[in-house]
């Protein structure tokens, strides 16, 4: 079993019920973000799974320097504070230096370290010190025992509130897989875990001037990861993937997006009665 942590009004970990952490990959405009946020918060109370509306205000960390990195973060933090605000969500979002975390603290619940910056003490720390929640993404390059001593530098600034997050390991060039063992090893360091079921589907580089993606995966990466045991499930979803501005080959269909949780919820039913 693992901690208890609050977000908003939601708790996570120590058996409480299933969150979803959803969103488009990044701000594209004010009008998708409104009409994800309210339709996923339509599914998720009627599914009654807590809900935090995901969307990073930019992409620092892109295939190609030509890439789609963002609207402008002053832009998109706005607009991450009227969804908050319009309809009272718990907001994450990326964080890149320790420069941005002031502006982004002042809008999100949760500030997330990207995979290739969770070993960055000094950006780990200062999350920490925001007193806001800090989801750590695990590095595709990490043992996932090695991720308590990331979530340990958080927790030494006071600061409890801290998830581990699998979002695949390299396997090879170009590809990545998820072991479920490392969902049980990041579990067993105490700290609330979360499986990125999108992210998981990249093959980085793939499309050699940006990052491809098997979408298809998905859905049996996220019911095997909460069959295993998880305290909440992350997908990057968008109506259209196609014409996402940032991950199209691994967003989940928003059409995707009710059918999927129908199932990982009585998953999670069942493995609870197990």
């Amino acid at each position: 079993m693992t901690r208890e942590i609050v977000i908003g009004k939601i708790k996570i970990g120590n058996g409480n019920p299933l969150v979803i952490i959803a969103g488009p990959c990044v701000v594209e405009s004010r009008e998708l973000a409104l009409k994800v946020a309210a339709e996923a918060k339509q599914i998720t109370g009627k599914l009654r799974l807590p809900y935090i509306y995901k969307s990073s205000y930019k992409k620092a960390n892109r295939t190609s320097g030509k890439s789609f990195a963002g609207i402008g973060m002053d832009e998109a933090l706005k607009i991450l504070e009227e969804v908050r605000r319009e309809f009272e969500l718990p907001i994450l979002t990326d964080v890149h230096s320790e420069t941005e975390i002031d502006a982004a603290a002042e809008v999100a619940d949760v500030l997330q370290i990207p995979a290739f910056l969770c070993r960055q003490t000094e950006l780990l720390q200062a999350a920490g010190k925001t007193g806001k929640g800090v989801n750590i993404k695990k590095g595709q390059f990490m043992a996932p025992e090695d991720m308590k001593l990331q979530a340990d530098k958080v927790a030494a600034t006071g600061n409890s509130k801290v998830m581990l997050t699998e979002r695949g390991a390299s396997f090879g060039y170009h590809n990545l897989v998820v072991d479920m063992r490392s969902l049980v090893i990041m579990r067993d360091s105490g700290f609330p875990v979360i499986l990125d079921a999108t992210h998981s589907v990249q093959l980085p580089g793939a499309e050699k001037d940006k990052t491809g993606g098997q979408p298809e995966y998905i859905f049996p990466i996220a019911r095997a990861g909460v069959a295993v045991g998880i305290d909440g499930l992350f997908l990057e979803t968008h109506p259209e993937p196609r014409k996402a501005l940032s991950d199209a080959s691994t967003q989940l269909p928003f059409e995707s997006f009710e059918p999927l949780l129908t199932q990982v919820k009585k998953i999670d039913m069942l493995r609870r009665e197990l």
